[in-house]
């Protein structure tokens, strides 16, 4: 089969047949174009099941199948637990219909915005809040870069006025609970934001541009203490991770079977793919059918779960492109006690041929008939773009919000049951979230990495999206 640029991307889980399992992490075969087929999986890959609790609504489908990178529903039932789920079925939405909407919707909601509304100016005008959620960035060295109504253009603040107050409420505005450090840069630039006198809601109506400011320091903000796992030993790829190794790394269970991984962004926050939550299925858009269980190694043995108040899907997410394959959770209680990973500054960069590591609760064999129980991790290469857009690998498909990693060899490489989970690259003795896994051509073929959604081009959508729903 020819890959041509107008096509949609292949799909994540293609291999020879349909009743052929995954390829391995470590051992692969390159299957040749006109053997490949779309991969699904006839009936549930056997999971290990999440402690239940009451369900009040009774599921309509208890299969689900993702079209997209590596991730499968459980559940089946008979033909008779078919028919009585749906006479159950039907009951529930005369009866319940008008409430199942209400828990759904807030995926749905459009934001409305007056032709008055001012972007920038620390006054909220549309519904969500958008006028409001794209003026704060982070720069080199977490320089904390702002853009007000009247300068259009992101400057440093200024350090004369700034405290510990501020910072409290800086953060807060992004969507962590408090500030984790704060600190001053020497800088050279001409431009400045100057803290007001009074500090109101938003950081963006608390500053004036200025050309001076004195010592020309400017303000460094971490708002959380990320990327630091407590061991920092290195397991070789395609190997079980060890325990704490990777402690922002969440499982997504899914009426109570992993199906999806995600990463801890903020105590509040788990970031995850959106193809995870497909829109024919309602079920997975409601958050009631969601659990989370984060810094877990071992699916036998799951910490206390999290539970999902919120489902924030890319409201440009594409099924058919994959581009802007991501989603936010936003928790029913803060996970504090747990460490996030660092999201990338504005502009950071990692080399092409920069290793990376990937994890997940995948498949990890040749013959395997069930995701792993255990957390594995594997080793990657980040692949630049103009060499996976090119007619030998993904021929075009590839667009600036994706990034491809893995080993054009083969071998390297996530499969099903990782999707939404990380990819990591260390810079500066800290780990950031530079991808989400997405979608790919099989598991680990020659000319057919992993794809990921591309954090780096994400950003402001992620911080636009914290702060309309903060806690």
């Amino acid at each position: 089969m020819e890959h041509r640029q107008t096509e949609a991307p292949p799909s994540y889980d293609s291999v020879v047949n349909q009743n052929t399992a995954p390829p391995s992490y470590t051992s692969l075969q390159t299957l040749s174009a006109n053997q490949i087929q779309p991969y699904h999986i006839p009936q549930p890959i056997p999971q290990t099941p999440a402690p239940r609790v009451a369900e009040t609504i009774p599921s309509q489908r208890r299969q689900v199948f993702c079209k997209s990178k590596r991730c499968c529903y459980g559940g089946s039932s008979g033909a008779t637990v078919v028919v009585v789920l749906v006479v159950i079925a039907i009951w529930l939405g005369v009866r319940y219909g008008p409430t199942l909407w209400t828990l759904s919707k807030s995926t749905k909601e459009t934001d409305i915005c007056p032709p008055s509304s001012v972007d920038c100016d620390g006054k909220r005008d549309c519904s969500q809040g958008s006028d409001e959620s794209r003026c704060v960035r982070f720069g080199t060295a977490n320089e904390l870069e702002v853009m007000t109504f009247k300068s259009r253009v992101f400057l440093p603040v200024c350090a004369q006025g700034w405290n510990k107050n501020i910072a409290d409420q800086t953060c807060q505005q992004l969507g962590f609970r408090q500030s984790h450090k704060d600190g001053f840069l020497l800088t050279n630039s001409s431009s400045f934001q100057s803290i007001n006198s009074q500090f109101t809601n938003t950081i963006q109506g608390s500053v004036n541009r200025s050309t001076s400011c004195p010592g020309q320091q400017t303000v460094s903000l971490h708002c959380s203490k990320c990327g630091k796992p407590p061991f920092s030993t290195r397991i070789i790829g395609g190997s079980v991770a060890a325990d704490g190794q990777w402690p922002w790394q969440a499982s997504l269970h899914f009426q109570g079977y992993h199906t999806c991984g995600g990463t801890l962004l903020a105590p509040d926050f788990i970031i995850t793919a959106a193809h995870c939550f497909p829109k024919e299925t309602r079920d997975s858009q409601l958050p009631s059918n969601w659990k989370v269980y984060i810094g877990l190694v071992s699916q036998l043995q799951l910490p206390s779960p999290y539970y999902v108040k919120q489902i924030i899907l890319h409201e440009n997410y594409d099924p058919a492109t994959k581009n802007n394959d991501i989603a936010l959770l936003k928790l029913d209680k803060s996970a504090s006690n747990m460490q996030p990973i660092c999201l990338p500054v504005f502009g950071q960069t990692f080399s092409p041929a920069q290793q990376c590591w990937t994890t997940g609760f995948g498949v990890t064999r040749q013959e395997a008939d069930s995701t792993s129980t255990s957390l594995m991790e594997v080793k990657v290469d980040l692949i630049d773009s103009s060499v996976c857009n090119s007619p030998t690998v993904y021929d075009g498909s590839i667009t600036e919000n994706m990034q491809c990693a893995g080993d054009l060899r083969g071998g390297r490489d996530s499969c099903q049951g990782d999707s939404g989970g990380p990819l990591v690259c260390k810079a500066d003795d800290q780990w950031y979230l530079t991808g989400i896994t997405s979608w790919g051509d099989g598991c680990g073929k020659q000319n057919r990495p992993g794809v990921y959604s591309n954090v780096g081009r994400l950003l402001m959508w992620i911080y636009g999206k914290m702060q309309q729903v903060r806690p």
